[in-house]
């Protein structure tokens, strides 16, 4: 909604304000404000469209997903370094039903930008081996497969990490 830089003004206005508040003997509302403060600062790390996006991909919304990160019009510009890689992830993730192509240049941008939770970068890891198998890069899946299979630490993937490995060895 906001440029990333004008939240932080926002958050530094609203800030001064509270400790305005605090000189004029107003401890109340001083203390209601510096707390106030900490939405637009939650809001620089954590894009507020990008997490509406995840909603709607946690109800298989693929539609309702796009339309949220549609919002978003200059990701470069508009998002901190992992929310960019949240961005490429959340497109990889909707386009690897359709295209794969695509999706895997997605998720190759997603993971040189970075993600922040090691079940993503796994899950990425996981589709670009799919994606390599079906390219026949079977050099290419297996070491993508093994990076997956480390970074899955609650064996929440096990089961298509197994599949996947099972299918490369029929390769």
């Amino acid at each position: 909604m906001f440029h990333k830089n004008i939240k932080l003004i926002f958050a530094a206005l609203i800030i001064c304000s509270g400790i305005w508040r605090f000189t004029e003997s107003e401890i109340g509302n001083g203390i209601f404000l510096i707390f106030l403060s900490i939405i637009p600062i939650f809001l620089y790390y954590k894009n507020e469209f990008i997490l509406l996006a995840f909603l709607k991909l946690r109800k298989q919304d693929f539609p309702g997903a796009q339309k949220w990160l549609a919002h978003i019009k200059n990701p470069e510009s508009a998002l901190v370094r992992k929310q960019q890689g949240y961005f490429n992830y959340l497109h990889g993730i909707m386009l690897s039903q359709t295209n794969l192509i695509q999706a895997e240049k997605y998720f190759k941008k997603a993971i040189e930008l970075g993600l922040s939770m090691d079940m993503d970068l796994a899950v990425a890891k996981l589709n670009l081996a799919g994606v390599a198998m079906t390219r026949r890069r079977k050099l290419e899946a297996t070491t993508l497969l093994n990076e997956a299979k480390k970074l899955d630490k609650q064996n929440m993937l096990k089961e298509q990490i197994v599949m996947m490995k099972d299918q490369l060895k029929k390769m």
